[in-house]
């Protein structure tokens, strides 16, 4: 079984980007959910908004409203990077992943299993078979829908193609 290394992964460093941006997220809400509108913009803003004329009680509403919705959406957007990254991840050496097949169509077509071969799917991910599977007879299949399915125990993958019984041990490398 070959591993592949994690510095060859190129969604690897987009992963921790993300991951850095995430943490950034949670800790940006914080700092701005302590500052009143009134102390985030400039005066000529604050005047030029009509913010000016709002009571002292409606400028603490508004500030509470804001509030409420910068904690909202920071916390869609934290649900959304951690989805994006796990899918991302998806077929790499890596704990947690989700454990559902991926289902994709390959793009271009399919004239049967070989070591090594690349199937490029898609939805842009790339695998390369690592064992010997066979699919003798099988010639030019337009873009088949493709299952690639992740073993109970451990780390390795299986394609399969639609209408077809034989699986293919694969990898991800893009």
């Amino acid at each position: 079984m070959s591993a592949i290394p994690l510095s060859a992964s190129p969604r690897l460093p987009t992963a921790v980007a993300l991951a850095a941006c995430l943490a950034a997220a949670l800790t940006a809400p914080a700092a701005l959910a302590q500052q009143k509108i009134e102390q985030q913009m400039s005066a000529e803003q604050f005047k030029n908004a009509g913010l000016n004329k709002l009571s002292d009680d409606e400028l603490v509403n508004l500030n509470a409203w804001l509030n409420r919705t910068l904690d909202t959406e920071t916390s869609k957007a934290v649900v959304k990077a951690q989805e994006e990254t796990k899918h991302e991840s998806r077929g790499f050496l890596s704990k947690g992943t989700s454990k559902e097949p991926i289902v994709a169509r390959l793009s271009g077509d399919f004239s049967g299993f070989g070591r090594g071969r690349t199937y490029v799917l898609d939805n842009g991910q790339e695998w390369r078979q690592d064992d010997n599977a066979e699919l003798p007879g099988v010639r030019n299949m337009p873009s088949p829908q493709v299952r690639i399915t992740p073993t109970i125990i451990g780390n390795s993958w299986y394609l399969s193609v639609q209408g077809y019984n034989t699986r293919a041990k694969v990898s991800r490398v893009k």
